[in-house]
C-alpha cells in the first residue's frame, strides 16, 4: 500500500448455421437477466469433466454463426458478473468451428490463471462483451464468435479463415464481489476523511481540512461477512488514494482492472466483503495518502 484471469441428437445438416438467437443479458451493476441462451450452440459442443478442469470437448464441425451466440451447458449457483469490470477467472478452451479443431487452452491451474474482467476480455474477442454479463460462477459456457467478434489478429493468428466461426468453452471458475458489501461501521475518530459512495460503489473521499495523522490509521468502514484475509494471501480488492494536502485522486482502480496483489498488513484480518479506510503518513516531508480499499476476494490467481 505505502506505493499507493454428452449426448448429442442426431444432427441431420451437413452444417450447423448459428443465427444468434442468444439475446444479450441485462445488467444494472445491482442485479442480472441472462437469457436460457441457444439450444442451436449448445447442440454444437460436448464438454465433460469438472468445472476448472481440462474438458473433455468434441465440436460438432461445421459450426458457422452470422452473430455472437452463447448457452451454458452447466448454470453455476455462485456469484454473477454483474460490471464490466468486476474482476473473475475464466478458464478458455477455443476451437475452430469449421474443423473442430482445438487451436486455444488456457492453463486450468489456480495457480497460474490469471483475474480478468469482461472488459478485459472484450478487449481481445469483442463477442465475449454478449457472452459473459450475468455468468454466475461453476458454470460452463458454450459460445460462438463470428470472425469479426472473435477479432481480426486472433482469427489470423489461428490461421482461421475468412468466415471461420470461434467456438468457446468457458467455465466460470471464480466470480469476485464487484464491491464491498456488509454492515457500515461507526467510527469516532475525529480528523478523519468521510467517504461516500457512488451506486456501483465507487468511492468518493472527502479530506478535512485538519492536519493529517503522524502514523498510519485504519478503519474499517464496512464490514463484510466472507472469510479472513491472512497474512500472506493474495487478494482482489478495488482502491482509490487521494492526496491529503491537495485532496485529488492519485490512483484508482476502479473501471479498471482490480488490484491482485498480496495483502497490505492493513488488511490482514479483515473479512472478505469490507471496505477498510487507511491513512499513510507521507515520508520526508511529502503529503499523507487517504486510501478506501474494497476487499472484494482472496484467490489462488498469481498476482502481477
Amino acid at each position: 500500500m505505502r506505493k499507493t484471469s454428452a449426448v448429442l441428437a442426431t444432427l441431420s445438416l451437413a452444417v450447423l448455421a448459428l443465427t444468434g438467437c442468444s439475446s444479450a443479458p441485462s445488467y444494472d451493476g445491482a442485479s442480472c437477466d441472462r437469457p436460457s441462451g441457444s439450444t442451436g450452440v449448445a447442440a454444437s459442443v460436448t464438454a465433460d469433466g469438472a468445472i476448472g478442469e481440462k474438458p473433455d470437448a468434441d465440436v460438432f464441425a461445421p459450426v458457422r454463426a452470422s452473430k455472437t451466440t452463447y448457452a451454458d451447458l452447466i448454470t453455476g449457483d455462485g456469484p454473477a458478473v454483474v460490471s464490466a469490470s468486476q474482476g473473475f477467472v475464466a478458464e478458455i478452451t477455443i476451437f475452430n468451428g469449421a474443423t473442430g479443431e482445438q487451436v486455444f487452452q488456457s492453463a486450468y491451474d489456480p495457480s497460474r490463471s490469471a483475474v480478468h474482467t469482461i472488459d478485459y476480455w472484450a478487449s481481445l474477442s469483442p463477442g465475449l462483451a454478449t457472452v459473459l454479463p450475468c455468468a454466475t460462477q461453476g458454470s460452463r459456457i458454450v459460445a460462438a464468435l463470428p470472425a469479426k467478434d472473435f477479432g481480426e489478429q486472433n482469427s489470423q493468428g489461428f490461421g482461421f479463415a475468412k468466415d471461420d466461426t470461434a467456438v468457446f468453452v468457458i467455465d466460470m471458475v471464480d466470480v469476485y464481489l464487484p464491491k464491498a458489501e456488509g454492515a457500515l461501521q461507526f467510527n469516532d475518530a475525529s480528523g478523519m476523511p468521510t467517504v461516500v459512495r457512488a451506486a456501483d460503489g465507487t468511492p468518493g473521499i472527502i479530506v478535512p481540512d485538519s492536519a493529517a495523522p503522524k502514523k498510519d490509521v485504519t478503519q474499517t468502514l464496512i464490514k463484510g461477512d466472507g472469510p479472513v484475509v491472512k497474512k500472506g494471501d493474495t487478494v482482489v480488492t478495488n482502491f482509490t488514494g487521494v492526496n491529503w494536502d491537495t485532496k485529488k485522486v492519485t490512483n484508482s482502480t476502479w473501471g479498471k482492472e482490480p488490484s491482485v496483489a498480496a495483502a497490505a498488513e492493513q488488511l490482514v484480518g479483515a473479512t472478505v466483503g469490507s471496505q477498510v479506510l487507511v491513512v499513510i503518513p507521507g515520508a520526508d516531508g511529502g503529503a499523507a495518502t487517504a486510501v478506501v480499499i474494497d476487499v472484494l476476494g482472496i484467490t489462488s490467481a498469481p498476482a502481477p
